[in-house]
């Protein structure tokens, strides 16, 4: 894609993307869709518009400001999105917050300003910045202009990336400006890849073969990400199987995701449809026994997950 992505969000003083004191740069849109997103909101590559029920204080000046009559207290999710322009009056109106709209255009030298103003915490912790998503190779050259800038002004750059893109472009446009790349391998079956995340992930695969390569040659760190997701990733079956394919390709360092259950409530307020909203397993914390023997399947063939 060649226009500009909308930011999700900007997080400061993260500790959890990366190492140091981070700030996350969070786009939307992605070319998977996994079904447990644990940004659902950051799936589409538009605006949307959120609705928090639990915020919501029942003035009813959304409902008598809509110009298209797009909400209604009767239907479920309280937004008719197929009436619904996107037209944000609702949350300029909403005095709690309730409704949002999500989603903002932001400019390159906008971004590097807000993450520059950290820059004494970068230098202090060995932080830096991290773009997430959603997917940001979504929009390379967007993402190759921001990458150039912030190393412009010496910020530690960071991507996390589902790894679908064109390889020729993102060694040509990202490569040269990247410090770390954490790259998710969710499934190792293509099939199941495509059933759980909507294609299947033979280029996934490849790209990060290829970078795997690249990365013993060159000065940028790449660790492999899997997230524990329960019955899908989070089986004996997936896991030995991206591990071997680690060890076959000489990786000794990975990193295993915690399972999150408060993505359904995301779901929730963006009116998508929650397939798993009644399945126990997946409204829980897996255990930390649990937790420990897919870990265990790693270090058994010499990978630390940290």
């Amino acid at each position: 894609m060649k226009k500009n992505p909308l930011v999700l969000d900007i997080k400061g003083n993260s500790l959890d993307d990366g190492p140091g004191i981070r700030t996350v740069v969070f786009f939307k849109g992605c070319p998977l869709s996994c079904v447990w997103c644990h940004n659902p909101e950051s799936k589409k590559a538009g605006p949307e518009i959120s609705f928090d029920k639990n915020e919501c204080v029942g003035c009813n000046t959304c409902i008598e400001i809509c110009p298209e009559n797009a909400l209604d207290r009767a239907n479920p999710y309280f937004i008719d999105r197929g009436k619904c322009t996107l037209c944000g009056k609702c949350a300029q109106a909403c005095p709690s917050g309730a409704l949002s709209l999500v989603g903002k255009a932001m400019a390159i030298d906008e971004i590097v300003s807000m993450a520059a103003r950290d820059k004494p915490f970068y230098n202090n912790s060995g932080g830096g910045v991290t773009l997430s998503g959603g997917e940001p190779t979504l929009f390379i050259d967007f993402l190759s202009d921001l990458l150039s800038a912030l190393q412009a002004e010496g910020i530690h750059t960071l991507l996390e990336t589902c790894g679908l893109f064109d390889f020729g472009d993102f060694e040509k446009k990202v490569l040269p400006y990247i410090n770390a790349i954490y790259y998710d391998l969710k499934i190792f079956g293509p099939d199941a890849h495509q059933q759980f995340c909507g294609i299947k992930n033979d280029r996934i695969k490849e790209n990060f073969i290829k970078l795997n390569d690249l990365s013993a040659q060159n000065n940028f760190e790449l660790l492999a990400r899997t997230p524990l997701i329960p019955n899908i990733t989070a089986t004996e079956q997936n896991l030995n199987r991206i591990s071997d394919f680690l060890i076959e390709h000489g990786v000794h360092t990975s990193r295993l995701l915690a399972y999150n259950p408060l993505w359904h409530e995301k779901t929730e307020k963006i009116g998508a449809a929650d397939t798993f909203k009644n399945k126990k397993q997946m409204r829980e914390w897996i255990p930390k026994e649990k937790t420990a023997s897919f870990h265990a399947i790693f270090r058994e063939r010499g990978i630390s997950t940290g």
